[in-house]
């Protein structure tokens, strides 16, 4: 294991003469991929044991995809894998993170066993003939049918269809001895991640981003950490502590779990609410942009939530979008936040749309109550998982202010089913929709 930083070798290395230092290079060069003998940190080292499941829960920089990336090559070089599953919860993140990233599989391997990628054919094939395959959880059912002798799934705990991804994989792991599976993910209160970590057959490592702070820029810390410590946010990315509900939250993991569903009914109404960011830069909070919708059973369903930080180009552009995509009855936005400038965004992208503003005449908690009553009645449904929708609505307390993904959920549901003029008792009186068709989606 190395036992100074970077930076502190660089100042060892300014004191040696030049025939030293092109000796160092040399067994510099010659250890370079040697990430278990060099680099990796005990909470990156393979665990011992007979395990099935390595999960790597840390927060934000601390290594986790290196790790996960060099031990599917150590696993692959050495032969004990020829057929590898990649699952990330895009085809993008798979691509962009797990192969071609700063840590990912291609910059991490040797000149001696470098694998050739396909994007094409989702494929990454090594000198040996072993084959790593990427899929994205939100086609989970591509993992039906494959064989593997192992897995590289990264962050899992966000992933929205996350047991239905889990459970297929788990149904392909078929091949060799010990088929492994290593998890590298920033931690979420989820159920599947809570039974995992309980799991016997389970090894568990990780740490916070403080462990690679020789590795990662001085602004990082300087800005991104010093903002966020000493927050639950902070306990969550930065130390990687699962959070439970805050005392006194309107919502609760459990219920929410409870009423999770994957399939859905037809829909009478759908809409896309907006709760717009009060500024566009880089310490702005997100825009909230929820997509719901009103079931034949008079229940209502979270379809996506689509929130982002950006300006209201962006924020708009990716309204109208949701609008299109889910074939919605009309977009609405909260106007005391932003007047009016937010039909306005939406009408300078596509004058078509239908919008509605609605103005926050009640407080708050006013607001958020009967909604969240619907959701203890059972009659609110996530269509999947909402990862960081639900941290906020599980750790928001009256008093606090409200974040943005709840408040835009918030608005959604008092548009489809309180004082939108459609309520869940008169559902049955409406004219019926044909649920969305896969091609709809998109």
């Amino acid at each position: 294991m190395l036992a100074v930083s970077p930076t502190e070798l660089q100042n060892l290395i300014s004191y040696l003469t030049p025939l030293e230092r092109a000796r160092l290079d040399k067994i510099l060069e010659a250890n370079h991929y040697d990430w278990y003998g060099v680099y990796a940190r005990p909470a990156q080292q393979i665990p011992p044991g007979d395990w099935q499941t390595w999960i790597v829960n840390a927060g934000r920089g601390f290594g986790k995809t290196r790790t996960g990336a060099e031990f599917v090559r150590r696993m692959v070089e050495s032969g004990q894998w020829k057929r590898v599953a990649l699952v990330a919860e895009t085809a993008a993140d798979a691509r962009d993170v797990m192969i071609e990233g700063e840590s990912g599989l291609m910059a991490i391997s040797p000149p001696w066993f470098y694998p050739h990628y396909e994007p094409s054919k989702r494929r990454v094939t090594w000198p040996n003939g072993a084959i790593a395959t990427t899929y994205e959880a939100r086609q989970y059912d591509r993992l039906r049918g494959p064989q593997h002798h192992g897995a590289w799934v990264d962050e899992l705990a966000k992933m929205r269809y996350a047991n239905e991804t889990w459970d297929m994989l788990q149904f392909g792991l078929r091949l060799g001895q010990k088929p492994r599976v290593v998890v590298t993910t920033t931690p979420r209160a989820v159920k599947l991640i809570k039974t995992l970590m309980a799991d016997a057959s389970t090894v568990v490592t990780g740490g916070s981003s403080y462990d690679n702070r020789a590795n990662l820029a001085p602004s990082f810390f300087g800005k991104i950490i010093t903002k966020y410590e000493g927050t639950r946010l902070g306990a969550q990315e930065i130390h990687a502590k699962i959070l439970e509900d805050a005392p006194g939250a309107l919502w609760k993991r459990d219920r929410l779990d409870a009423l999770r569903v994957v399939k859905f009914p037809d829909l009478v109404r759908i809409v896309v609410a907006v709760d717009p960011a009060a500024s566009s830069d880089e310490d702005a909070a997100e825009t909230g942009i929820i997509v719901a919708g009103l079931g034949v059973d008079g229940h209502g369903y979270v379809l996506d939530d689509m929130s982002l930080q950006g300006s209201p180009n962006e924020w708009g552009s990716e309204a109208v979008a949701a609008y299109h995509k889910f074939k919605a009855d009309r977009i609405i936005g909260e106007s005391n936040n932003g007047g009016e400038m937010v039909e306005y965004v939406i009408r300078t992208i596509d004058s078509k749309v239908s919008y509605k503003a609605v103005h926050a005449s009640r407080g708050k908690l006013t607001r958020a109550e009967p909604i969240a009553s619907l959701d203890e009645q059972g009659k609110i449904h996530h269509v999947g998982t909402f990862a960081d929708l639900e941290d906020q609505q599980c750790s928001w307390v009256p008093g606090m202010k409200s974040p943005d993904r709840m408040d835009a959920r918030v608005w959604a549901f008092t548009e489809l089913m309180l004082d939108g003029g459609t309520t869940w008792q008169s559902v049955s009186n409406l004219g019926r929709i044909e649920k969305p068709t896969k091609s709809r989606w998109g």
